[in-house]
């Protein structure tokens, strides 16, 4: 292993990232409300709302390309032969996850929206272990994620169980969305192997943008403000983009899935926090019941963190046993 990929592996290093990544990811539901509010965005103008992901995504890609063509000195471009893995990378992390993901922030509440990624995290584990097989479940795992879903069903939960709460078109598209990233999630880390993370990211962000871009057009949306912090919002949401994405990428490709998809956990801890305090602010939130997810989901991450080592520990009991 390289010297910047052992430093890329070390636990601290792994925390530090990755939780800088979620908190950029959860101040993301709370800023693109506030760019539907500054551009004049309703919840039923889903056209509009495709064409404001796709500038955005767009955006991210281009400025995470121009910042590696200027690191590397040339220009970023993939392989030859990692043109088609950009295409399935572009569907699953950028298309289908922020076709439902715009969609369905619009018709549910910041706070809780951003609870329900938390799920994310429980999901990209079991993608990883299940449909793409780069690690093993353990009990520990499957208890840690089993209590993240506990925080996000007590989120939910309303005097009349789900019933009201919980709309198709809201939650249900968030929570396709998430699964959309979780599979993305796999994908960084199985094509990464063979390119560079970040140039891949970069050019799925473009590809998927544009595509976005142009059905939201073709489809009547129309984005325009004079106030200058629409353009703002615009490009900080290109930017959390640009960076967060980049960071991810680069971790999975030196570690194991669950070592980092466990911190995802941590974005709604922040999408909340950020969301009270920008969006909601007038809300009658139940913080109670908000706290007590977030309590839920912080022992979650302790206890799949355990879980990945135990894993690593067995692992490496049994190579040293077959070297004896």
């Amino acid at each position: 292993m390289k010297k910047n990929e052992q430093t890329l592996s070390k636990p601290l290093v792994v925390m530090l990232l990755a939780s800088l990544c979620c908190l950029l990811w959860g101040s993301a539901i709370p800023f693109i409300n506030l760019g539907y509010r500054y551009f004049g965005v309703t919840s039923s103008d889903t056209a509009t709302q495709i064409l404001f992901g796709g500038c955005r995504f767009f955006l991210a890609g281009l400025l995470t390309i121009l910042f590696e063509s200027v690191a590397q000195k040339k220009p970023a471009l993939p392989k030859k032969t990692s043109w088609g893995n950009v295409v399935k990378l572009s569907l699953a992390q950028t298309i289908i996850q922020y076709v439902f993901f715009y969609i369905g922030v619009a018709h549910t509440a910041s706070a809780k929206g951003a609870i329900i990624q938390g799920l994310q995290a429980f999901t990209s584990i079991l993608i990883a272990c299940f449909l793409f097989r780069s690690e093993k479940m353990n009990a520990l795992k499957w208890l840690g994620g089993f209590i993240g879903v506990a925080g996000v069903v007590i989120v939910n939960w309303t005097k009349d169980g789900f019933g009201g709460g919980v709309s198709f078109i809201g939650e249900g598209f968030v929570i396709i969305s998430m699964i959309a990233s979780a599979c993305s999630t796999g994908l960084i880390k199985k094509f990464g192997q063979f390119d560079s993370p970040v140039v891949m990211s970069g050019w799925q962000f473009m590809l998927g943008g544009a595509v976005m871009a142009v059905c939201g057009f073709a489809a009547g949306g129309r984005l325009g403000s004079e106030n200058p912090m629409a353009y703002v919002v615009l490009l900080y949401l290109a930017l959390l983009s640009a960076v967060a994405y980049s960071l991810w990428a680069v971790l999975l490709r030196v570690n194991p899935v669950s070592r980092v998809a466990v911190y995802t956990f941590l974005q709604p801890i922040f999408g909340v926090i950020l969301s009270l305090l920008l969006v909601d602010r007038n809300s009658d939130a139940p913080l109670l019941r908000y706290a007590a997810a977030l309590a839920m989901i912080c022992v979650s991450i302790a206890v799949v963190n355990r879980g990945q080592r135990q894993e690593e520990a067995k692992i490496s009991g049994s190579a040293s046993s077959e070297k004896a």
